[in-house]
């Protein structure tokens, strides 16, 4: 009898070893291939959209000389500043769908190269016609690139693990204004006279090459998924993988879109858009005009508005950071999607009100930590109820239609500048729309993860 007892207890306390031992297995085996894939793929991506938005933004930092050099009004140049997205919209949508069918590898290459051309063609515009036609062409050269990074993501990040994936690869957007606002303002006055170039021109040229040569670098360097990876990871470490993604497919709720005309028929699409679009009102707004309002605040030179107009933007990142890291740690998306919006527009109107420049830097520094936070956190919201083909289009969607936000933010800007001389003014008026965008974020349902 104490022969079958003592072995029942063996068993019985292998089986107690064997759960945590397993646990403590699959811990470390999730863990490696998660910080392969952020070496792999995040890192990567994230340089790609620092040159990526540094290209769409730089116009604020050439404005300083360009708009007298070409004879750019305000209103112009909020209209040219904005036209960029609407050639984006146009195609956002083609463009991820495209990607969807012939692999993230081959199209994502594709719009680097084009873009960093079109960026370089930047410096030959003219005057206020050259000027919209170079504009809306560099926004269809850029578009389907963020949304097919983001879409590039789920294929290979389980959904735990995404939005510390996003904001990371979304702090691109900060770091590229923080590090970039200095350098654009250096290269227009170190590059005046280069090859017989005004600064500014020399600048878009600069800035615009990286582009095309890290296109050709993604060709060769990308994988279009797990399944096709023979380089990445190791042989447990892509079973794994696969196995957790093909789990998520097969738990998808019901009402889960797969096909893409679906995208267009639900209303969580739409809501989306709407709070991506006002958020991007304010956020484009500030980013295209602020060289010019911190140079009204003061007798500032070039260089030292680019390193003034970057402070705001540390924030930002450390907000991204953050506030993702909060998210992905308690599952919930939809609260800290919506606060980043609330909170960041009521420093955005406060900062307008603030009595003194400097108190006014400090409050639009709040601001930015709260509105750019919402970035990585929203883009964890769509694959909540999309997949396959209606997740290519879904976010392309979301994104393409949300950037009319990135036409009407400096085109209010530009118009009310003109209207009343008031950067105040301005800033009131762009202050409203991510409060409304939180307020319809809140009416959405959204599980945790």
């Amino acid at each position: 009898m104490a022969g079958p007892r003592v072995r029942q207890q063996e068993e019985n306390s292998g089986m107690a070893l064997s759960g945590p031992a397993s646990m403590t297995l699959d811990t470390n085996l999730r863990d490696r291939t998660i910080s392969k894939l952020n070496r792999r793929i995040v890192l990567f991506a994230f340089i790609c959209f620092i040159v990526n938005y540094l290209d769409r933004v730089n116009i604020g930092f050439a404005a300083l000389h360009m708009n007298e050099d070409i004879g750019l009004t305000p209103y112009i140049f909020g209209i040219g500043a904005g036209i960029f997205f609407v050639g984006y919209l146009a195609f956002e949508i083609p463009s991820n769908m495209m990607l969807h069918r012939f692999g993230p590898r081959v199209w994502i290459a594709r719009i680097m190269v084009t873009w960093g051309l079109v960026s370089c063609g930047m410096a030959f515009v003219q005057g206020p016609t050259s000027f919209y036609i170079m504009r809306f062409l560099l926004g269809v050269a850029e578009a389907g690139f963020a949304p097919g990074i983001l879409l590039y993501l789920t294929y290979w990040f389980p959904a735990r693990e995404r939005g510390r994936a996003t904001a990371t690869f979304m702090t691109a957007t900060v770091l590229s204004i923080v590090f970039g606002a200095p350098l654009s303002s250096w290269l227009i006055d170190a590059g005046e006279g280069l090859w017989g170039l005004r600064g500014w021109q020399a600048m878009f040229i600069l800035e615009g090459v990286p582009a095309a040569i890290l296109g050709i670098v993604a060709f060769f360097y990308l994988v279009d998924s797990p399944e096709k990876d023979r380089h990445w990871l190791a042989p447990d470490e892509r079973k794994w993988l696969i196995a957790q993604l093909e789990a998520e497919r097969r738990a998808a709720p019901q009402d889960t879109r797969h096909d893409l005309a679906e995208i267009f028929r639900d209303w969580r699409v739409w809501l989306l858009t709407i709070v991506y679009m006002f958020n991007g009102i304010a956020v484009y707004g500030v980013i295209m005009w602020l060289p010019q309002i911190v140079k009204s605040l003061g007798n500032l030179t070039t260089l030292q508005t680019g390193f003034v107009s970057a402070i705001p933007f540390i924030f930002a990142g450390a907000g991204l950071v953050l506030v993702s890291r909060s998210s992905d740690r308690t599952g919930e998306r939809k609260f800290h999607t919506a606060m980043g919006g609330l909170v960041g527009g009521i420093f955005l109107a406060a900062s307008a009100m603030a009595g003194s420049p400097l108190m006014g830097l400090v409050l639009l520094c709040i601001c930015a930590f709260f509105l750019w936070s919402y970035m990585g956190v929203f883009w964890t919201l769509p694959p909540q109820f999309l997949q396959g083909a209606a997740a290519a289009g879904g976010i392309a969607a979301i994104n393409g239609f949300a950037q009319i936000g990135g036409f009407t933010g400096p085109y209010i800007v530009g118009y009310v500048k003109s209207a009343t001389d008031s950067f105040q003014l301005s800033l009131l008026a762009l202050a409203i729309f991510p409060v409304l965008g939180s307020l319809l974020c809140m009416t959405l349902k959204a599980k945790r993860d």
